[in-house]
């Protein structure tokens, strides 16, 4: 019995889930989606939230500046560019065998300055957030104050009186430890059994302290959990509830449409915004989809893409019970190597507020993402994770589904020709070369079998 129902019972009034079960990849599009304009009101947040947010960033743009080199050329602003991958386009139409109209772009933030991945938006900023907080309150700092005076031995040592927990699979831990380290926090990260020894050990390199598991993300973040809960100088960052987080993502959708602007890309009813987002326990995709809702509404088009072995919260939305229900429930056994999407139970925070705002779901296998790899470093040079490889097939789930989905919103032929499809790339530049290598090799593997 799961959940008071049998599997079979299951199969009955959720088809797709014997597809899940089954391992196969699977797309489904949501039907319960409603306009932005009503949609957005389930998160609680709004886009005063979201620029208070970014103005935070602007305000630690000093001292970030200062104390990492690789954010002078940006200001000490966070963000990634966006480049047009045409001839990955091209691969794909031959490796889907179907036509594949539009423009597709990569959204770079595998190349995020500080820890290389889309968590050097939240994570960061949720440790900023708290640092801001802890020396206001100390006056340790005005918000007029040029922040570059945190790069001081008074500021660590005032810092180094608290302490920070976070449960990762690695790239959440790695945004959360060099940041923290930085300041002079304190950090543990518990870290889940699939993550990387590669970031266990630049953490540990930053003096972080990192505690591993012979289980899965939801072990990890329990741990977590339990020792801020045990000390009132610990504050734990909650992958699965925090708003702070959320926050921290969702300015990406501003910056990207300044970025689409300047391209010259038009995003409205005849020039349709697909973007295809990697997702773990939520956080990230439910957080930059939301500020990609207030930046275009309606005319952008958020899909999420999970591992055919872990797909919780394709399970929660589909089945309405977000948190109530994981993938092992269902004998998923939540084993992939996209290290960063390895979660079994979603985010009830996120699948709650964003279930009517997210357009679609789909699976994709570790072979898969293997290929693409492989596919996306010959085509177009971009060397990515496996993880951030997942909305690679994102143009082709939406496009093979012209009868249902973009039938229903009414997107024809000659809209979609005209549409941007934006693939974001969560993480990649920061694996080691011998790690990226052996990636490159069993993807090029996979390739040459077909």
């Amino acid at each position: 019995m799961i959940l008071g129902k049998t599997l079979e019972n299951w199969y009955a009034s959720h088809p797709l889930i014997r597809d899940l079960v089954a391992l196969q990849e699977t797309t489904w599009f949501n039907p319960g989606v409603a306009p932005a304009a009503q949609a957005l009101g389930d998160v609680g947040l709004t886009a005063a939230d979201v620029a208070d947010a970014s103005a935070r960033l602007t305000r630690f743009a000093p001292y970030l500046q200062r104390v990492f080199v690789e954010t002078q050329s940006s200001g000490g602003i966070i963000e990634s560019d966006i480049v047009p991958v045409p001839q990955l386009q091209q691969a794909l139409a031959e490796r889907y065998g179907q036509a594949l109209p539009g423009a597709l772009w990569l959204k770079r933030d595998s190349h995020l300055p500080i820890s290389g991945s889309i968590k050097a938006r939240g994570g960061i900023y949720e440790v900023l957030k708290h640092a801001e907080d802890l020396a206001l309150a100390a006056n340790l700092l005005t918000l007029e104050d040029d922040y570059a005076l945190l790069d001081s031995d008074k500021a660590r040592a005032f810092f180094g009186q608290y302490k920070i927990a976070v449960g990762s699979t690695g790239n959440l831990g790695m945004s959360i430890g060099i940041m923290g380290a930085a300041l002079g926090f304190q950090v543990t990260v518990h870290m889940s059994a699939d993550a990387r020894q590669w970031k266990k050990d630049k953490l540990r390199s930053h003096g972080v302290t990192v505690v591993e598991y012979a289980s899965d993300y939801s072990v990890a973040v329990a741990q977590g959990r339990q020792q801020a809960q045990a000390d009132a100088t610990c504050h734990f960052v909650d992958d699965e509830n925090s708003v702070n987080l959320f926050l921290g993502y969702s300015v990406a959708g501003e910056r990207l449409k300044q970025q689409l602007a300047a391209a010259n890309i038009t995003c409205d009813a005849q020039h349709p915004l697909f973007v295809y987002l990697p997702c773990g326990v939520g956080g990230a995709p439910g957080g930059v989809a939301f500020g990609l809702k207030l930046a275009f509404g309606d005319h952008v088009h958020c899909i999420f893409a999970e591992p055919t072995h872990s797909p919780c919260m394709m399970l929660g939305v589909y089945t309405g019970l977000h948190d109530e229900v994981s993938v092992q429930d269902f004998g998923i056994d939540n084993v992939t190597a996209a290290d960063g999407l390895a979660v079994g139970r979603a985010s009830g925070f996120v699948g709650k507020a964003m279930q009517r705002s997210l357009e679609g779901f789909y699976t994709v296998s570790d072979e898969e993402m293997y290929s693409l790899l492989a596919l996306m470093e010959r085509s177009e040079g971009q060397r990515l994770e496996p993880s951030a490889l997942a909305g690679v097939p994102g143009i082709a789930r939406v496009l093979a589904d012209q009868q249902d989905y973009l039938a229903r919103v009414g997107l024809g032929s000659e809209a979609m020709a005209q549409a941007t499809h934006l693939v974001w790339a969560t993480g990649g530049n920061m694996v080691p070369a011998d790690e990226m290598d052996a990636y490159l090799a069993k993807g090029r593997e996979l390739l040459a079998k077909g």
